[in-house]
C-alpha cells in the first residue's frame, strides 16, 4: 500500500510540473501571438490610413504629416469606439413587456 501512495504522489508531482510547464509556455505563446496581432494591425492601419494621400515618405515633414493623420484616425476609430459603448450602456436592455397569454 506505501508503494501505490508513493507511486500516487510521483504521478501528481509530474502532472503538476507538466501543467506548470504547458502554463508558462501559453503564456508566452499568448503574448507573442497579442504581439504579432498588435504589429498587423498597426501596420494595415497605417497603410489603409495613408493611401491615396500622396505623402512624401522621404522627408522629414511628410513623416510628420503621415503620422498626424495617422494619430487622428487612431483618434477617431477610440472616439467611435468610446461613443458605440455608452450608447449600448444606455440602452434598455429589458424584454419588452407585451401580454403573452392571448386574452385581451
Amino acid at each position: 500500500m506505501a508503494i501505490g501512495g508513493t507511486l500516487l504522489i510521483v504521478l501528481v508531482l509530474i502532472v503538476a510540473i507538466w501543467l506548470i510547464v504547458e502554463f508558462k509556455r501559453f503564456k508566452h505563446k499568448t503574448f507573442a501571438i497579442l504581439l504579432i496581432v498588435l504589429i498587423l494591425f498597426t501596420y494595415l492601419s497605417f497603410v489603409l490610413t495613408v493611401k491615396g494621400k500622396n505623402l512624401d515618405f522621404t522627408s522629414i515633414d511628410g513623416l510628420k504629416q503621415a503620422g498626424k493623420l495617422y494619430f487622428s484616425w487612431l483618434g477617431s476609430v477610440f472616439h467611435n469606439l468610446k461613443s458605440l459603448t455608452s450608447n449600448a450602456i444606455d440602452m434598455s436592455w429589458k424584454a419588452n413587456q407585451t401580454n403573452l397569454s392571448g386574452v385581451g
